[in-house]
């Protein structure tokens, strides 16, 4: 009945990761080397067009397609009074949760363990940053705090929470050297938030289920130190050590049902941030479902596996249909 086991592919490295921190801070590098070194799946932020890049050829898609977002209007724009702000937060969560159930998905497929830079456990310290800073309204906190709850109540959290700790003067810093133009425009204020909501509520919260290991950004440098600072971890709290090959094989199910997974995301009640017409919403579903025909996988060349999911899945990519109040 539960297919093969889980628990038999697991080792000592089978487990989530997550690395958390401020933009520039670091937290991509630290991640990646984690997962080289450990043997794990490194998981690079999910972006607005997350979906593109797994699904079909990889082509991106118009951003009508992908919650009528960007960063870069964000960064130029964030009091824009279309609400964008919002929209796109909550078009990343959404996407955070998506790969999140990938990772959860690989996990128990494989028993490799998997590192995430940032989770949508993290995610809201940035919807708190924009609601001190005045880019959204409350009701759009209100909102995501009941999508939060529904969307990862039947996710395990990670195992562990690296956070990477740079102030907000050398974030700035490290923006202005490498960053693209319109990060550029980035406010301090906006930052000191974001870390603001880091240490004052999403770390204390996630410790009482997932460990925690906190490090300036000179010291996450030394990816060894880190290493061995996992290695002493004993991995003793949290739901994981509840879990056995019956749980795990449901929670399996879950996360391999990505539209069920998306319709959690999802809930139908009036946002004017998200929220658009009938028939608007009929045209870019349809024009979706064009452009979608062209980007489809070709068992031809190698791509059954991504055909079979862009085609399976027709309406994940444009959930817009239900994250956009319809």
């Amino acid at each position: 009945m539960l297919g093969e086991r889980a628990s038999k592919k697991f080792t000592e490295h089978s487990k989530v990761f997550t690395v958390e921190g401020n933009l520039s801070s670091g937290k991509g590098k630290l991640a990646q080397q984690i997962a080289e070194k450990l043997g794990m799946k490194y998981f690079p932020e999910a972006d607005i067009h997350y979906q593109d890049r797994i699904s079909g050829d990889g082509k991106l898609l118009s951003e009508k397609f992908n919650g009528f977002c960007n960063l870069e209007k964000f960064y130029t724009d964030p009091k824009s009074p279309d609400g964008h702000s919002y929209r796109l937060q909550y078009w990343i969560f959404g996407n955070r949760v998506l790969q999140y159930a990938d990772a959860l998905e690989h996990l128990l497929s494989t028993g490799q363990g998997v590192v995430l830079e940032r989770s949508p456990y993290s995610d809201f310290v940035f919807l708190d940053a924009m609601l001190k800073q005045g880019y959204v309204h409350k009701r759009c906190l209100d909102h995501y705090k009941e999508v939060k709850e529904i969307s990862i109540c039947e996710f395990l959290p990670p195992h562990l929470v690296i956070y990477v700790d740079m102030p907000v003067s050398e974030v700035q810093k490290k923006i202005q050297e490498k960053g693209k133009p319109y990060e550029k425009k980035v406010s301090p204020s906006y930052l000191q938030s974001i870390e603001d909501a880091y240490k004052r509520t999403f770390l204390p919260e996630i410790s009482e289920s997932s460990e925690v290991l906190q490090y300036t950004a000179t010291a996450a440098e030394d990816v060894e130190k880190v290493i061995e600072d996992i290695e002493y971890l004993k991995f003793d709290k949290g739901p994981w050590v509840e879990q056995d090959d019956v749980s795990f094989h449901h929670l399996r199910l879950y996360v391999q049902d990505k539209s069920g997974v998306l319709d959690s995301v999802s809930i139908p009640c009036f946002i004017p941030e998200i929220t658009i017409g009938g028939t608007e919403y009929d045209k870019i579903y349809y024009e979706y479902r064009a452009a979608r025909l062209l980007c489809r996988g070709d068992p031809a060349r190698g791509q059954p596996a991504q055909a079979q999911r862009a085609d399976e899945l027709p309406d994940t990519q444009i959930w817009a249909g239900r994250l956009l109040g319809l």
